[in-house]
């Protein structure tokens, strides 16, 4: 039964993660998050070449630790598409995120709302893999009918205060989409 609180737990994170890359009208350096660059032959994330830091309520500074990067941190950043702009100077790249259309934000709450979806999907695939866990163990006789009992209502009560915190995350990112 711990292995379906832990799953329900890292469904819980997987969609936090997930929200903070969907864009709001305001920068954050989770945005970004996605974005590799090449650097000395290897693929690395943009927090690994240089610092990311927030400049203001729209703009993104990365100061990279070895200036020659620029231009790869530059051409990563056009790649991964974001649909921002991207600005060098000799010692960085500023990430300029533009004010978001309505059509955007509606397009933003329909993506929110499916990745809501695909957790809420997720937590009755291990809440059903806990309680067939548990029918097994009754059936081999490891649980009294108690145990089986008690292990079904906690495991239906985890799966109720699992949705409702996704439910409240959902929420939380429909409201900063509106801001």
């Amino acid at each position: 039964m711990d292995t379906h609180h832990d799953r329900v737990k890292e469904i819980i994170v997987w969609l936090e993660k997930e929200f903070a890359g969907i864009r709001t009208g305001r920068a954050t350096p989770a945005l970004i998050d996605g974005v590799r660059v090449e650097s000395y032959g290897s693929m690395l994330p943009l927090n690994q070449v240089g610092s990311v830091g927030v400049e203001d309520a729209r703009t993104i500074r990365i100061a990279p630790w070895d200036t020659s990067q620029i231009a790869a941190i530059e051409r990563a950043l056009r790649e991964a598409d974001l649909g921002v702009s991207v600005m060098t100077d000799s010692a960085g790249v500023r990430v300029m995120f533009p004010e978001l259309t309505s059509e955007r934000r509606v397009q933003l709450k329909k993506i929110a709302k499916s990745k809501l979806e695909d957790a809420r999907i997720a937590v009755r695939a291990a809440r059903d893999d806990a309680q067939k866990d548990m029918e097994k163990r009754f059936k081999d006789g490891d649980i009294s009918e108690d145990e089986k009992f008690s292990e079904k209502e906690t495991i239906q009560k985890q799966t109720e205060d699992v949705n409702r915190k996704l439910e409240a995350l959902y929420e939380h990112k429909e409201s900063e989409l509106d801001q």
